[in-house]
This record gives structure tokens, sequence and C-alpha cells, in this order.
């Protein structure tokens, strides 16, 4: 990982300035996305949906603030009671995640970037079907439930044609409860440049 900041670092450096030509400080980027999560400590793979915006402060850099929603994910966990009886339950796991952080870009058609993410990590059971109230509902009792802090390095691509470009990020993204779980994550998705 860090080779690959001190790489970006020292291509921007010596980027010629005239790829900074035509920038614009106000532009931002809007995006959606498909997010895959695996939960390593249950071995159990996480599907949602999620939403970005990031914001240039130069050619190189953008802040961003992400969130996305996973929709319930059946498991089967077992456990044995005090009389030596197996008991096996379907658990029905939610997450709902967010993140905001920097993030290091190259300029060009198709731009590599790391970034560096801060957030949160909610874990909840709901049988509840996965719908927009469902969400809300989970985002407005989010300081009453377990919260787990986040850091999130990762990478990836992007690429415009005009405004409209595709995103691939792939990361680990660190939850801290008792120490630090490592989990993959993935998100691809559309992204509008205005």
């Amino acid at each position: 990982m860090r080779k690959i900041l001190y790489s970006l670092i020292v291509l921007s450096l010596f980027s010629p300035i005239v790829a900074a030509q035509g920038y614009s400080a106000s532009h931002a980027e809007f995006g959606v996305y498909a997010d895959y999560f695996r939960l390593n400590q249950t071995g159990t793979n996480l599907g949602g949906l999620g939403a970005r915006l990031s914001v240039s402060t130069t050619p190189y850099l953008q802040f961003e603030a992400q969130m996305a929603y996973d929709f319930s994910q059946a498991f089967t966990e077992g456990f044995t009671s005090s009389n030596g009886t197996l008991v096996v339950q379907r658990s029905n796991l939610r997450l709902l995640h967010g993140s905001f952080g920097p993030k290091l870009q190259t300029p060009g058609p198709v731009r590599l970037f790391i970034t560096a993410k801060g957030g949160f990590d909610d874990f909840g059971f709901s049988s509840a079907p996965a719908t927009f109230g469902t969400f809300t509902d989970t985002v407005s009792r989010l300081r009453a439930n377990n919260v787990n802090a986040v850091f999130y390095p990762g990478g990836g691509a992007e690429t415009f044609l005009g405004p409209i470009g595709l995103r691939l990020d792939v990361g680990d993204e660190m939850y801290f409860n008792n120490g630090a779980h490592h989990n993959l994550s993935i998100t691809f998705g559309p992204t509008i440049r205005f």
C-alpha cells in the first residue's frame, strides 16, 4: 500500500501542468453503486446499494462521503444450550455503512486512485422487508444500535466519457470491535460529473 501511495505522489508531482488546464475548482461527482461486502467473521457475503458524493479541491485530490445499505442476508448459526441440545437458527443480518475521507487520483481519461476513509458499520438483525422505509428507520436509529468504527484503505479506477463515468473500488473495510476485523469490500457503478 505504501508503494502505491508513494508512486501516486511522485506521479502527481511530475505530471505536466497541461493536465490541469480546463480544471474547475467547483467540480464534483455523484455516483451510485452496487456494493459487495465479505463479512469474514461469519463467512457471510452481503450485497446492497450505495451512493457517494466527491468534491474536488485540486485535480489530484477529492474529498468524498459515501453510504451503503446491504440488504438482509440470512445465515445459519448454531450453539449448544446448557442441557446439551444443539439449537440452529437463521439470522437476518443487515449492514449500514458510511465513510468519509480523501481520494488521491491521477489525471487523464482513466484515473487510478487510492483512498483512506474513516466511518462506521452498523450491524443489525431484522426480518423486515428491504424497503425505503426500512432504510430510513435504520438511519434514524443509528446512534442507538451497535455501531463500530471503520477504517477503509482502498483503491481503484474510474473513467469518464464526457460527464458520465464508471468507477470500481476495492478495499479492506476494517471495523473495530475487540480488535480489528478485516473484510473485503468491492463497489462498482456509474458516476456523473458536474
